[in-house]
């Protein structure tokens, strides 16, 4: 797919004005993703995942969110758009600090981020987002693996993530920066 401008880096002042429904995430200017529509499978977890936090966070001051949501990480409210290079659209994401929160989107780093693995965004996920989520300092990143059944928990220790857990579909799942909520992967990973 040619991107609108046909240029090499992009601001999201760019992506803003595409006249396009096209969904797409930057690190650096350079658009990493443009991905197709997850499978039902993808958006089964991400939607059971999503109802056990927007549950434990109902009369709470964080907040749940699902993709597409912009993340912009290293952006504040006053930034302006043509300088903002980063932009994400996790799955999942909490959000605890309400002047993050945008009319259209996040601004700074989510407390925690989840991303679902698909054939077409893991290397991405693992790598190139992985690195990016930590440098811009999310406390707790998960790694759910569909097909594995399995979710890697990673946690910030310093300015580094740090490998917390490895769950499997019959576990119960500590929240890392929730230690009171437990999740049921049984409920989570269905055959």
């Amino acid at each position: 797919m040619v991107l609108p401008g046909g240029k090499k880096t992009y601001s999201y002042a760019d992506y803003l004005e595409w006249d396009t429904d096209l969904n797409s995430e930057a690190i650096d200017g350079e658009i990493i993703s443009m991905s197709p529509s997850p499978t039902p499978k993808h958006q089964d977890i991400v939607g059971e995942l999503t109802a056990e936090f927007k549950m434990f966070l109902r009369g709470k001051d964080c907040s749940a969110f699902i993709a597409p949501m912009d993340v912009c990480l290293f952006a504040s409210k006053d930034s302006a758009p043509d300088t903002i290079l980063d932009w994400v659209q996790p799955d999942i994401l909490v959000v605890c600090a309400s002047d993050k929160i945008g009319d259209k989107n996040i601004f700074g780093a989510p407390d925690l981020i989840v991303e679902v693995l698909s054939p077409s965004t893991a290397r991405n996920d693992r790598l190139i987002k992985y690195n990016s989520y930590e440098k811009a300092g999310v406390k707790e990143y998960w790694i759910v693996d569909p097909y594995n059944m399995t979710v890697e928990i990673y946690s910030l220790v310093g300015d580094s993530f740090r490998l917390s857990g490895i769950y499997g579909k019959e576990d119960l799942l500590t929240v890392g920066i929730f230690p009171e909520l437990e999740i049921d992967l049984r409920n989570i990973f269905k055959e």
